[in-house]
Order: C-alpha cells, then structure tokens, then sequence
C-alpha cells in the first residue's frame, strides 16, 4: 500500500461535496467565510462514533456560538445516516461517503491498528477547516470519548 496522505496547517482543505443524511448535497464551498470541525469516523450507531456524534452534538450550541460548524463524514449511506441522527437527536449534517475518496483526500482512511493488528479502514480523524478554505488543524487516530472536551480547550472555547 502506497504511503497515506495527510493533511497538515496551512494546507488547502480538499473540496468536496458529498449527500447527507436526508441526500441532500453538502460543499465544503457552502462554509466559506465560515470555521469548520470536520470530522471523520468509521460506522453509525456503532458505540465509540455513537459517543462522538453525541459529544458533538452536546457541545453544538457553544461550538456554533464560537463560530465554528460541525460536518461528519462516513462511508455510511444517507439511509443509514437518516437513522442515526433521528435515533440520537443529532442537530448537524453528517455526510455519506461510500466510495472514500473524501476520506482518502483527508489522510483519514487507510491502514490502522486495531486489536493489535493492521487493517484498512477508517482512521477517525478531525480536522479544524479555517474561513479561507485552509487546515488549521488536523488531528488523526483521536479517542472517540473525550475528544470533544479536548478540541475545546484546545480551541478555548
């Protein structure tokens, strides 16, 4: 396998434009002018990307306050992603990325540890996209619980 892309500040975020959960098509253009947390996780309803998406979700209103927007991506279909935001409540797009070419353009799929051994898949990722279309952060192989808590303090908010 041909070494991973990543991402690193000051990097123009790849563009993309992708369905969410009701196949609605969400740009990364439609933020411009705006801050945004892009975050990238393996699976809906499963339990780590369950306590993510809900994290993201508690902590919406203070992130929107400070100026920032939160997308999801997956490589989950927008049926899936339909169940999974009315299941938990979820107040912010996630998109659906079946083919991963967005998370192959982000450094955020590719091989990973897991349980001790290599596989290819999702390596949840989260990106801070500033209002010129530039990385300001890019933050990969995060925890599922906490993570949120630790983007804040890191962005004081």
């Amino acid at each position: 396998m041909t070494e991973q892309t990543k991402l690193s500040p000051g990097d123009v975020a790849p563009a993309f434009t992708l369905p969410d959960s009701e196949g609605t098509e969400v740009s990364l253009a439609d933020f411009r002018g705006k801050s945004v947390v892009v975050y990238f996780y393996p699976a809906a309803s499963t339990p780590g990307c369950t306590k993510q998406a809900c994290d993201f979700r508690d902590n919406l209103a203070e992130l929107n306050d400070a100026g920032f927007a939160v997308l999801g991506i997956s490589p989950d279909k927008p049926a899936k992603l339909a169940k999974f935001v009315a299941e938990e409540g979820l107040t912010f797009p996630l998109l659906s990325d079946p083919d991963r070419a967005v998370l192959t353009a982000y450094g955020a799929y590719g091989e990973k540890q897991m349980y001790g051994k290599t596989v290819t898949g999702v390596i949840r990722s989260t990106f801070i996209v500033d209002a010129e279309g530039k990385i300001a952060t890019a933050l990969y192989n995060v925890r599922a619980t906490g993570h949120v808590a630790k983007l804040r303090k890191d962005l004081k908010i």
